[in-house]
């Protein structure tokens, strides 16, 4: 019976018992069900990809207000976030991710925008707009089996150095073409403001001026006894 017992306490205790083989089970299915999880989060992902339009050349006085204001005639407006660009050393907006309600109401958005100016502040923008993409967003989460990106510094002596320091130059053209496009366009947004600051102001002009006359006029009636309709 003794060695029985004994037998029994080794096999249990051995590396070969059935333990370990459940928890190995155990953690197949918890490897499982997160991918069970990434692949929900990364459809629901998409989806919200399908609803988003891409806004680009905006101006770099527009805010959040601004621009929903100019979308909610297409539908209703769930989230605008401003995509930064970190080659610029300016913190402005300069195209915008814009969450409209469902897929419907982003392609309606699309199609006006594309066929007609787009107004904003009183003033037509030529914007550019199309379908988001998954690309665009920061936050986007990894796609499920996704392939993994290995980095590593390219020596003097690798075959592919002198292509990727080709790469750096044009990357450093590009920031400064951009910063010269930046610089341009905030100047034009200057211009442009203060052009709508004048007509503003000529309006108010004309409409104090129209008041005055409708004052005088009413004067008149009174003293002359006439009924005029004002409509």
């Amino acid at each position: 019976m003794i060695v029985l017992l004994c037998i029994l306490f080794l096999w249990i205790f051995s590396p070969s018992f059935p333990t370990k083989k459940l928890q190995a089970n155990m953690a197949q299915a918890d490897e499982e069900d997160q991918k069970e999880k990434a692949r929900k989060d990364y459809a629901d992902f998409l989806e919200k990809v399908k609803k988003t339009v891409f806004i680009d050349n905006i101006s770099p006085k527009a805010t959040t207000s601004v621009v929903e204001s100019g979308l909610q005639q297409f539908g209703n407006v769930v989230n605008v976030e401003f995509m930064p660009n970190y080659m610029i050393p300016y913190n402005i907006p300069q195209c915008a991710l814009v969450e409209m309600e469902d897929q419907k109401q982003a392609l309606k958005a699309i199609d006006a925008m594309t066929n007609y100016p787009f107004m904003m502040g009183g003033m037509p923008r030529p914007v550019r707009v199309t379908a988001a993409k998954v690309e665009m967003f920061c936050d986007r989460p990894a796609p499920p089996d996704r392939r993994k990106i290995r980095f590593r510094w390219m020596q003097p002596t690798d075959p592919h150095f002198h292509a990727m320091k080709k790469f750096r130059w044009l990357a450093r053209r590009h920031t400064a073409e951009s910063l010269a496009m930046i610089k341009h366009l905030l100047a034009s947004d200057e211009e442009l403001a203060k052009q709508q600051k004048k007509m503003l102001e000529a309006n108010y002009e004309k409409l104090d001026l129209t008041e005055k006359h409708k004052r005088s006029l009413r004067r008149l009636t009174q003293l002359y006894g006439i009924d005029v309709d004002e409509e």
